[in-house]
C-alpha cells in the first residue's frame, strides 16, 4: 500500500519543494497492513457511513413533495410495478427506485474519498487536484490518482477539469526534473468494467490511464481479487440490516398523502 507523499512534509512549503520531497520518499509495503485489516476497516466504514446515512435518508422521505413525481405517470408506474394503481402501489412505485437506487448511490458517491482515507490511511494526496497517491503493485511506480465512484459518474464538463489537473501536476514535475510519466497520472474508478465506461471517461482514457473495478483494486492493494473480497465484505454488513420496517413506514405515510391529494376512493 502506498504512503501519502509528503505526510511528514510541512504544509507551509512550496509546491516545488514538495515535489522534490515527494520524489525522495519511499512507500510502505502492503505487508505492513494486512488485507484482513483493510477488510475490517472497510466493513466499519460501510456500516457507519453508508448504512447509517441511508437509514437517515429513508426517514426523510415521507412526503410526496420529496419525490418530484409526474402526476401523468404515477398511475402507469404503479400498474407496471404492482398491476394496480391503488395509493399504496403508487407509493411503492415512487419509494423503491428512490430509496433502493438513487439515494444509496448518491450517498456512496459522496463518501468515496472518506472511504479511501479510512481504509488506506496515509494515502491522501497533497498535490493539487489529486485524491490519493500510491505505489502501483503492478509496475512499482508512484501513481497520482483521481478517484471516481462508478463508470457513468462524470459529465462532459469534467473532462477538461481532470485533464487540467493532470497537466498542471506534470508541468510542475518537469520544472523540478522529476521522472513522472503520463501513465503515472490515473483516474481510478471503484467499481465496474472497461466495457461500462461512459464516453466521457473514454475521452480521458485517450490521454491518461483509466483503471476500473478489479484492476484498480489490484493495482492499489497487490491482491488480484481484492475487489471481490471488498464486495463480499460489504455484503456481510448488509446481512446485519433489515430496513423493511423503515420502508413500510415511508410507504404507508406516502400512500395516505396520495389518497388525500388525488381523491382516491378507498380500495
Amino acid at each position: 500500500m502506498g504512503i501519502m507523499c509528503g505526510e511528514d512534509y510541512g504544509r507551509d512549503e512550496s509546491p516545488k519543494s514538495f515535489l522534490e520531497f515527494c520524489g525522495n520518499q519511499t512507500s510502505k509495503s502492503m505487508d505492513t497492513v494486512s488485507h484482513a485489516e483493510i477488510i475490517i476497516r472497510a466493513k466499519t466504514f460501510f456500516r457507519e457511513e453508508i448504512v447509517e446515512s441511508h437509514l437517515k435518508n429513508v426517514g426523510k422521505s415521507h412526503s410526496l413533495k420529496d419525490y418530484n413525481s409526474n402526476p401523468f405517470l404515477i398511475k402507469y408506474l404503479a400498474n407496471f410495478l404492482k398491476g394496480d394503481d391503488t395509493p399504496r402501489s403508487i407509493a411503492e412505485a415512487l419509494v423503491y427506485p428512490r430509496l433502493l437506487g438513487t439515494s444509496i448511490n448518491t450517498t456512496f458517491g459522496m463518501k468515496i474519498q472518506k472511504m479511501i482515507s479510512q481504509i488506506f490511511e496515509g494515502m491522501g494526496s497533497t498535490t493539487a487536484g489529486m485524491d490519493i497517491e500510491f505505489l502501483d503493485a503492478l509496475d512499482g511506480r508512484r501513481k497520482f490518482c483521481q478517484i471516481k465512484s462508478g463508470p457513468q459518474t462524470i459529465n462532459h464538463s469534467d473532462i477538461d477539469t481532470i485533464l487540467g489537473h493532470f497537466k498542471k501536476a506534470r508541468n510542475l514535475a518537469r520544472q523540478n526534473y522529476r521522472d513522472l510519466r503520463i501513465d503515472d497520472f490515473v483516474v481510478g474508478i471503484l467499481y465496474g468494467e472497461d466495457a461500462d465506461l461512459s464516453s466521457n471517461y473514454l475521452g480521458i482514457k485517450n490521454e491518461y490511464p483509466v483503471v476500473i473495478g478489479r484492476e484498480f483494486w489490484h493495482r492499489l492493494t497487490g491482491k488480484e481479487d481484492f475487489y471481490y473480497d471488498l464486495i463480499n465484505a460489504f455484503g456481510e454488513v448488509a446481512k446485519e440490516t433489515d430496513g423493511r420496517k423503515e420502508l413500510e413506514a415511508v410507504v404507508s405515510k406516502l400512500a395516505t398523502e396520495i389518497e388525500q391529494k388525488f381523491n382516491f376512493d378507498s380500495p
